[in-house]
């Protein structure tokens, strides 16, 4: 006899309860009539969508859930479906899995472990549950879990000390390089101490600064992976699963059959198609026309100009080139090339006038003061200016071009080059864009080869070079790297590195000083396990001292 398990992992919108649960029944009634399934399952917290964060402070969340719940009870029948949602009782909100089937809630199970670091707030919002539950499904004792449970050996151990003999997983979990990994590894260890085979459904999509990319999988008894969906695409994905009279199998009554392995995407390639999906739904879900942003002829924008077609299509996207004094001829033949190359709108606005403007309005405030960033950054902030004008008349958000490198030090101007809506590199280092540069270009040439390889600049100043004023990209992103997302001190960084003391210190001044810039950052694509965001939150004004 063969059990057909179906892996939801689909793209909800937050928030959007009557929309979310229309997707619930639609999702069911194709693996029951498609795919011949006979359970479904879900996501974590899929009514609400992830994460609805305060929304789950709402008076009105209740009654909306319980209308929801209703209204599938009420619609889908003939098949288990096993959805996640908030639920309160007696006064306290708990992180939700029900089981329905033929119009009744057999059975809810509440989350047992509760996250409480990085980009989640759990304990903000829940109570831990405490009890195991395990639904016979068409003869198979299935138990429940959500999401962290499976970090920690106890809650699928009492699932199965109550009969469980196949363990379903209800996940929300956000992308970050190396992450896919550490869940396969996770999930063998818990097969292998418990010898139940175990279903993993991830959630897809993304919102705001959280990208899920899916990859919902599935291993046996032993640990093995059987079934594994795919990365970055919604659908349905079966599993199947054969049930044995015999009870002293080896394998246990239930073995799972092997199906279709997604490939492993290399780092590159998931994080770009992280960086795709975290603009496209930032930019759909919020009704934008399209995106504008200013394409000064260097990689960051090059790249970033390539992300947002590849999200939307080039007839959504316009770019504007603003050249100043300081421009190359370099940078223009560039920047027209990247355009063309991705067929966008492709606009050269002359900024020359409007500064001078600026300068000459300036002038009494700045005589008898010497030249320095404040004319360089005049400059940038006009550029802001002019892409808010844009943004404002024709309903394109404006998307950044600053990388985390940059953001780290400080070498962005606010109100400049850091207005916009949204930032697709918020989180990619400037040594990582030079790879991800390159592996766009393995799918279609659209960065020419001089903007990956001319040394970078931002081009306000005669003759300027980033690393005029930083470190090289390579030794400033490891000491980047140790600071922000070790949280290692300075005199560990010179020790482990034997880095130059005063490079250390001067960059990591530099990270300190300049958070209230970052707090006032547009959000973007998460793709480290420690992003400027959700991640990382130090106090703008404080008194610690840089050193041990």
């Amino acid at each position: 006899m063969t059990f057909r398990v179906a892996m939801a992992q689909l793209d909800m919108l937050v928030g959007d309860i009557k929309g979310n649960t229309q997707k619930i029944i639609d999702a069911a009634e194709l693996a029951k009539k498609e795919h011949q399934a006979r359970v479904i399952v879900f996501p974590e917290l899929t009514l609400t969508g992830y994460p609805p964060e305060d929304l789950l402070l709402r008076p009105s969340l209740e009654p909306r859930i319980e209308q929801a719940l209703e209204v599938i009870l009420s619609t889908v029948h003939d098949i288990y479906v096993v959805i996640g949602y908030p639920r309160r009782v007696n006064g306290e909100l708990f992180n939700s899995a029900g089981v329905i089937y033929n119009g009744c809630l057999l059975g809810e199970y509440a989350k047992q472990k509760l996250p409480n670091y990085q980009v989640f707030d759990d304990k903000r919002y829940f109570v831990e549950g405490s009890d195991p539950l395990v639904i016979d499904m068409d003869g198979v004792k299935v138990g429940l879990s959500i999401c962290e449970d499976i970090w920690h050996p106890e809650p699928i151990q009492l699932a199965k000390d109550a009969g469980a003999e196949l363990v379903l997983n209800l996940n929300a979990s956000p992308f970050h390089i190396e992450k896919m990994g550490e869940r396969e590894q996770l999930l063998h260890k818990r097969a292998v101490e418990t010898q139940l085979p175990i279903v993993y459904v991830n959630y897809m999509g993304a919102q705001d600064e959280l990208v899920y990319e899916g990859g919902s999988f599935v291993v046996n008894g032993r640990g093995q992976k059987m079934i594994q969906a795919p990365w970055y695409e919604s659908g349905l994905f079966m599993a199947d699963f054969i049930i044995h009279d015999d009870l002293d199998s080896p394998l246990g009554r239930l073995q799972v059959c092997e199906g279709e392995v997604a490939p492993v995407l290399s780092t590159e390639a998931s994080v770009y198609q992280a960086m795709v999906l975290g603009l496209r739904d930032y930019i759909e879900k919020n009704r934008f026309k399209g995106i504008v942003l200013g394409l000064s002829g260097g990689i960051d924008s090059a790249l970033t100009l390539a992300v947002a077609v590849d999200a939307i299509g080039a007839d959504r996207v316009q770019a504007v080139m603003m050249p100043y004094t300081y421009t190359s001829s370099m940078s223009l033949e560039d920047a027209e090339e990247e355009a063309n190359l991705l067929g966008v709108e492709y606009s050269v606005l002359p900024i020359e006038s409007m500064v001078k403007a600026f300068t000459d309005i300036l002038a009494p405030e700045f005589e008898g003061y010497p030249k320095d960033t404040t004319e360089e950054n005049l400059q940038a902030r006009t550029r802001g200016v002019t892409l808010m004008a844009i943004s404002n008349k024709k309903g394109y958000m404006v998307i950044t071009t600053g990388n985390k490198s940059e953001m780290a030090v400080g070498y962005a101007t606010l109100y400049g080059d850091m207005v916009g809506g949204y930032s697709v590199l918020k989180d990619v280092f400037k040594t990582l864009v030079f790879k991800l540069c390159r592996y766009r270009n393995t799918l279609g040439y659209v960065i020419p080869e001089r903007v990956i390889t001319r040394p970078p600049s931002a081009e306000l100043a005669p003759d300027q070079k980033d690393e005029d004023s930083l470190p090289s990209y390579d030794i400033l992103d490891q000491i980047l790297q140790m600071y922000i997302e070790q949280d290692l001190s300075a005199e560990a960084i010179i020790e482990s590195q034997q880095f130059d003391r005063e490079t250390v210190y001067r960059v990591l001044r530099l990270v300190d000083i300049n958070e209230y810039k970052r707090r006032q950052a547009p959000t973007g694509v998460r793709i480290t396990a420690r992003g400027f965001g959700r991640d990382r939150r130090y106090p703008m004004t404080n008194g610690w001292h840089i050193g041990e």
